[in-house]
């Protein structure tokens, strides 16, 4: 999001605040522009405006926290640099300009700066000060310490598998590899096992023991279907028996900048995007070319709607990376996301031209004109991916099936549609989606009620947090002519999806059905105001204008009362 759309409403808003500024100095325009921002996470717009607004209060330590903040998430790690030391300088209690030294110091092998006082802490953050101590010290050259430091951090409840993955890193980085496999098939296996870059590490580790056969099953277990175009390749050349060398860390910094790759690993999905994008972006100021750091900061960037700094992300990825691919999808996907559909088109359609076996980008450019709603394209982009699968298919794949039946009942083509869920069920029998999609699909037609109900009910069982798939389910009892016992479902759907114009538009009916006129009116008028279809707005305007049960007989439909009797 840009600022300068930003209504004036939200500035005035702000302005209430107090501005913790010293008024005789600040830039006020400056600084709200810059809050403003901020608050959207909008980092390129606010590092500007928090620069202006340093111009006229240079040492003011608020405006030195937002602007390095900025600098960070729009990773701009020199200028964060740059603000950090000054907050330092200044004596300034700030865990991200700690955080953010850290990465300079790193960089720069300052390692006797990076020794960290366990007891004392520098971040706030036990596992990050630990790590960078233990690192920092292999580093300094002092490898029993880094171990004693990896033992240490090790004993702490919650973090003995990290400890144990960084040690083994170490290690390997250090070519003590039998040491290194020791770690990685024992205590910490379950650990490692869970991270991608983990079982890389482990299959790298064992090609240099000359254990080629053992590395193909550990990445045969852990990669089923064999669809990731880097861990193809690494297979080819295991089984071609050639020793791959291990450089997921190849030195200290490298070690460094996985520790804090490690963390954002970690944090997503529990932290915010913003706290979770500044592990990723120091990660990648420490190793410019890690790529799955880039693909974590596109993935961040792209869920905060900032599609401009998300594309340049995912352009970082070389070509010659295993990651390219999905570099190259990620891209797209927020080229689309930006407005750029010609655009992102045009980088899918590039990759197929050059791979065009490659079923990753097929697939990404289905579920690209999907979302575009060209079903037809969408259509027969899903039939060549499909054509792609490697046979038997496994339950893994269900989601092309699904996403090509969508497409096909959107362009009327049931019958197509109706075998493609089927398909999807019978490799994934209790997918709630599918199940949902194709129980509502047919309660919608007036077909296998009695199947459809089931399906929505074993979804529901699954899914008892999904608002739509409550409201597929009190909709087959509206349908049924269960009126009253819709109410419930009906209305705990609407506390889940509480803006969403289908859902209140069906409680709206179930209101009317068992004699609430008044609140079906409300309703409806709610309805109205969450951005229905046109097809469904003048439909409700209707139902306002005369009621449900007028609107039903215009339609030719059976009356409530009718199905309510089973007539």
């Amino acid at each position: 999001m840009q600022f300068r759309p930003v209504l004036a409403a939200t500035l005035l808003a702000l302005w209430a605040q107090p501005l913790a500024l010293r008024a005789e100095s600040v830039d006020s325009g400056a600084y709200l522009a810059a809050r403003v921002a901020g608050a959207h996470d909008d980092y390129r717009e606010a590092a500007h405006w928090y620069t202006r607004a340093l111009i006229a209060a240079p040492d003011d330590q608020s405006l030195m926290e937002g602007a390095m903040a900025a600098q960070l998430g729009a990773g701009n790690l020199d200028a964060a640099i740059a603000v950090a030391g000054r907050l330092k300088a200044a004596g300034v209690d700030s865990p991200t300009a700690e955080l953010v030294l850290i990465a300079d110091e790193a960089k720069r092998g300052d390692y006797d700066a990076l020794q960290i006082n366990p007891k004392d802490g520098r971040t706030g953050a036990m596992l990050l000060d630990g790590l960078v101590t233990a690192w920092s010290e292999l580093g300094a050259g002092r490898m029993s310490e880094a171990q004693a430091d990896f033992d240490a951090l090790g004993k702490t409840e919650g973090l003995q598998g990290f400890a144990l993955f960084h040690q083994a890193l170490a290690l390997a980085s250090a070519g003590d590899f039998e040491g290194a496999e020791a770690i990685m098939s024992g205590d910490a296996a379950g650990a490692i096992s869970a991270l991608r870059r983990g079982t890389v590490a482990h299959a790298q580790i064992l090609s240099q023991l000359e254990r080629n056969p053992d590395a193909i099953a550990l990445l045969d277990s852990a990669f089923p279907g064999d669809t990731d175009p880097a861990i193809h390749a690494l297979r080819l050349r295991l089984e071609a028996g050639e020793p791959v060398p291990f450089d997921i860390v190849r030195n200290v910094t490298d070690g460094l900048a996985e520790v804090f790759f490690t963390l954002a690993l970690a944090l997503s999905g529990e932290a915010s995007d913003a706290f979770t994008l500044q592990y990723a972006r120091v990660a990648i100021y420490l190793r410019p070319e890690h790529a799955e750091a880039i693909l974590l900061a596109g993935a961040m960037l792209e869920n905060q709607k900032q599609f401009d700094l998300a594309t340049e992300a995912y352009a970082m990825v070389p070509q010659s990376d295993g990651g390219f691919f999905a570099a190259e999808i990620g891209r797209a996907r927020a080229l689309q996301g930006a407005g750029k559909l010609d655009a992102a088109l045009e980088v899918l359609n590039g990759q197929i031209r050059r791979h065009p076996d490659q079923l990753s980008v097929h697939l990404a450019l289905a579920d690209t004109l999907r979302g575009a709603e060209r079903w037809a394209e969408a259509t027969a982009a899903y039939d060549t991916t499909i054509g792609l699968i490697p046979q038997p298919a496994t339950a893994g794949y269900w989601p092309i099936y699904y996403s090509r039946a969508i497409a096909l009942e959107r362009q009327k083509l049931w019958d197509r549609a109706e075998a493609d869920f089927r398909r999807a069920l019978e490799l994934a029998p209790d997918q709630p989606q599918v199940l949902n999609y194709l129980g509502y699909s047919y309660l919608e037609r007036g077909e296998n009620f009695d199947e459809a109900l089931s399906m929505i009910e074993r979804a529901v069982a699954q899914r008892p947090d999904s608002g739509y798939i409550i409201d597929s389910l009190a909709w087959g009892y509206f349908l049924a002519g269960r009126y009253a016992d819709a109410v419930e479902p009906m209305e705990r759907a609407s506390l889940l999806e509480p803006v969403d114009s289908t859902v209140t538009d069906h409680l709206g009916d179930v209101y009317w059905a068992v004699g609430r006129k008044l609140e079906a009116n409300f309703q409806w008028r709610r309805a109205l105001s969450f951005d229905p279809t046109e097809e469904l707005a003048t439909r409700i305007r209707r139902k306002l204008e005369i009621g449900l049960d007028e609107v039903l007989k215009e339609e030719g439909a059976k009356s409530l009362s009718d199905v309510a009797n089973g007539n």
